[in-house]
């Protein structure tokens, strides 16, 4: 049994509790097995640099020793604002062995976030980017009073030969010394010696606090997670010694692209440190590219990765099917090649005989087949092909193996199609790990049937990522798996899933009422996410407890800020925020029809209610409001879209509780058809809209001639202004 009086544990031989670790003991370990020459590779100009975990460990120390000279003593806060590449890792590895506790910034937090972050957790150090990142929040550094130094990653080639700071940096506050990071190098090389070094290890302990991680709170306001060192490489360990056949060494290689700022990739970070393995950071603009060149074995990621890869198999499909309309290609010569090939398969497998496509090529000399593995492109049935392979891939079931016909049918299919599916990944994945957000089932299941393992599993930033996994044997496709080894989970008599174990959070920095509420009196956490677990103990995650939600790029949504900005308005009576596993964030608006009537026969307007809601006149207005509410937000938790919506929520329809909150869960299910709508990749139209936020990739413009046409009939709308310290950085 996995559980014992509702509480779930580890089922056996699902991995292993390994406590007690530091995370630079996890690269000594690591470094004392054998030398990695590929440990740390970052793709630049010239191709792709590499770095072996013994120089990766000598510029830890050189790291280390420089900070706590700059900083005085451990337990110091240090401050990265950093892309998530080998310098990121060379310096969160030195704050650790420094027993310094780094703050890692997501890159697109709003500068008054970052202000916030850098003073709430009284960073000593400021390690930044580049000197386009330094420009943007130097007029601002004025505020960060216990502020010693700034670092500079990436800086110009002649910074050694140009000792003028002001040419270089012509707006850095002078009582703030900045430095590059070679020079904070050469320092620590200066006073490096083998009883520092051993210095630095013997006064690190296990419970030390390593990290603190910002996520969005209630209200908006960041929040800042507490994680130690055992927190970290505990639930590394767990994770990994659960994954089966996974090898030490750089025989095994990933391929890194999640942001280093978020405990998800960092935790993976820390696991393939650990084994030894071979870590390859890239962007999310080149991951594609770089699969082929990498060819990772192991690889993590957030659902929206997959969910893109997965259309493009299912339109691929739809495209060849009309293909297929076109030709002439009967269905029994597909049927009859299909036949010969099964023949052969059982004969490969009675015989040890090996299967090759270009037997077809004689059995079948009329139709003139050329069956090498670019040729079933140019076969006239290729269309029929794929999507016969593409029904037997949808047809499987991950935790049920094929049997018959059916097995016989998907190992063709792997020869025919799934190869090229698995290219896309490199064509050397064993296992592909996805977390942040909730994976459809479908997806999951396809891509295994292809001989992509999908193991999805479930975390919070308050439990050091993850909690569950699904591993091995324990994989199910539409769950989150099953406990990690060390983890309890319980399922609370309202649905809400708690947990406990050696890897949740202390709490939140400096907010000990905050705490309070996530960590009861017996140290159970509770997630504020809604579960249940199956008959075979897996969990399910089935709805929100808390209004926060992810979005399937595994960032957070805080809907309370904007939603609270809408309704000031008379002409909004709510507003509800959604996307919980979807893209982006969109909101649905519920106009006060009362007061927009009568504003509309100010500006003269007088329209029935849908008519009046598809007015491009009061569309604008209503952009104008959202715009207005985006600015002081994060640009990934801003509005992309949102439709007006001509309904009420009460108590007696059961949108909105007694107190007058709304039901989220219920206004999701009543208006699902809305939100899809909101979601389709077709141009916004009527009263679906977008707000104008052309960094986002997915959020599709309209016709904007067509649009300024529509709208110069309308009377003068101001347009928000929302000045730079409210916004995002520009990357």
């Amino acid at each position: 049994m996995l559980w014992t009086d509702r509480t779930y544990k580890a089922p056996p031989n699902s991995g292993k509790i390994l406590l007690g670790r530091t995370l630079p003991s996890l690269l000594d370990e690591a470094c004392d097995r054998y030398l990695n020459p590929q440990a740390l590779n970052e793709w630049m100009e010239k191709g792709w640099q590499s770095l072996s975990n013994q120089e990766f460990q000598s510029a830890a120390e050189e790291i280390a020793l420089s900070l706590l000279d700059l900083v005085g003593e451990k337990g110091n806060t240090v401050a990265l604002l950093m892309h998530s590449n080998v310098n990121f890792c060379i310096v969160d590895m030195g704050c650790l062995l420094a027993g310094l506790v780094d703050v890692p910034i997501d890159l697109t937090q709003t500068l008054e976030n970052i202000i916030f972050i850098l003073r709430h957790s009284q960073a000593k150090v400021l390690i930044v980017a580049n000197l386009d990142l330094l420009s943007q929040i130097i007029p601002y550094l004025g505020d960060t009073p216990h502020l010693k130094a700034v670092i500079v990653a990436d800086v110009p080639s002649d910074w050694q030969q140009n000792q003028n700071l002001e040419q270089i940096c012509p707006k850095c506050p002078q009582h703030i010394p900045v430095f590059s990071l070679w020079e904070l190098r050469a320092k620590g090389q200066a006073l490096n010696s083998q009883s520092k070094r051993q210095q630095l290890r013997s006064q690190l302990a296990a419970n030390d606090l390593a990290t603190i991680i910002y996520i969005p709170g209630v209200m908006g306001e960041p929040q800042g997670v507490m994680l130690t060192h055992e927190n970290l490489s505990g639930d590394a360990l767990s994770m990994f010694s659960g994954i089966p056949d996974l090898e030490f060494g750089e025989k095994e290689v990933t391929l890194s692209y999640l942001p280093l700022t978020h405990v998800f990739a960092r935790v993976f970070l820390y696991g393939h440190i650990s084994y030894g393995h071979s870590i390859y950071l890239t962007t999310p603009n080149r991951v594609i590219k770089h699969f082929k060149e990498v060819q990772p074995t192991l690889f993590a990621t957030v659902p929206l990765l997959l969910e893109r890869v997965y259309n493009k198999i299912l339109e691929e499909g739809t495209r060849r099917t009309k293909l297929s309309t076109q030709t002439e290609v009967k269905h029994n010569v597909l049927s009859r090649i299909l036949t010969f090939a099964t023949q052969m398969l059982r004969r490969e497998q009675s015989k040890m005989q090996r299967f090759r496509l270009s037997s077809l090529r004689w059995k079948f000399p009329p139709l003139r087949i050329s069956v090498s593995a670019y040729g079933w492109r140019e076969m006239a049935f290729q269309e029929r092909i794929y999507n016969w392979a593409l029904n037997l891939a949808k047809q499987y079931e991950i935790g049920k193996p094929p049997r018959g016909r059916y097995a016989l049918m998907m190992k063709l299919a792997d020869k025919l199609v799934f190869w090229q599916w698995r290219l896309i990944f490199g064509g050397r994945i064993k296992y592909l790990i996805c977390g942040g957000a909730a994976l459809k089932a479908e997806i999951a299941n396809l891509f295994t049937a292809a001989g992509v393992t999908i193991l999805q599993g479930y975390g919070l930033t308050e439990t050091s990522s993850a909690v569950t996994s699904n591993r091995g044997r324990f994989n199910r496709a539409g769950t989150v798996g099953v406990p990690l080894a060390g983890v309890e989970i319980a399922i609370a008599d309202d649905g809400e899933i708690l947990t406990r174990s050696p890897y949740i959070t202390q709490g939140y920095y400096n907010n000990p009422e905050a705490t309070q509420q996530l960590i009861d009196a017996d140290g159970w956490l509770h997630t504020g996410d809604l579960g249940e677990f199956t008959a075979d103990g897996f969990l399910k995650i089935t709805g929100l407890k808390k209004s926060r939600f992810k979005l399937s790029t595994g960032k957070y949504v805080t809907p309370q800020p904007i939603e609270t900005k809408l309704e000031q308005s008379p002409l909004v009576a709510k507003a509800v925020a959604v996307g919980a596993e979807r893209k982006f964030c969109a909101m649905l608006i519920f106009p006060n029809l009362d007061n927009l009537h009568s504003y509309a026969l100010t500006i003269g307007i007088d329209l029935p209610p849908d008519a009046l809601l598809n007015h491009p006149c009061i569309i604008a207005i209503y952009k104008a409001l959202v715009e207005e509410a985006n600015c002081h937000l994060p640009y990934w938790s801003t509005v992309k879209r949102f439709q007006l919506i001509n309904a009420t929520l009460t108590v007696e329809n059961g949108l909105l509780a007694p107190n007058q909150q709304v039901q989220r869960a219920k206004v999701v299910e009543t208006f699902a058809k809305e939100i899809d709508a909101i979601y389709e990749d077709a141009p916004a139209t009527s009263r679906k809209v977008d707000t104008g936020t052309p960094r986002h990739e997915d959020a599709k413009t309209g016709n904007t001639d067509e649009q300024d046409n529509l709208l110069s009939s309308c009377p003068s709308i101001p347009q928000p202004s929302c000045p730079a310290f409210a916004q995002s950085l520009t990357l």
